[in-house]
C-alpha cells in the first residue's frame, strides 16, 4: 500500500502517514526501523505494511516507494 509522509519525529523515530484517501494512520518506531530508514522528511511517498482494519489497523512497515 502506498501513503505520504505526513509527520516524523527523529527522537523517537515515529509518526504519521496520510493514505490516498487522506486518512492519518499512526507507525511507531518498529515499523520505522523495518524499512531501514535513517530519515523520512513530509510529503515524500512511502510504501506501507499493516496489519489489522479500522481502528485497531497498525503499521508494521514504513519504507521509501521505488519504481
Amino acid at each position: 500500500m502506498q501513503a505520504t509522509a505526513y509527520t516524523y519525529d527523529p527522537a523517537t523515530r515515529t509518526g504519521q502517514v496520510l493514505l490516498d484517501n487522506g486518512t492519518p494512520v499512526p507507525f511507531d518506531a518498529p515499523a520505522f526501523d523495518a524499512g531501514g530508514l535513517r530519515l523520512l522528511r513530509p510529503g515524500q511517498r512511502v510504501r506501507i505494511e499493516t496489519e489489522g482494519e479500522g481502528a485497531s489497523r497498525r503499521i508494521t512497515l514504513v519504507t521509501l516507494q521505488t519504481f
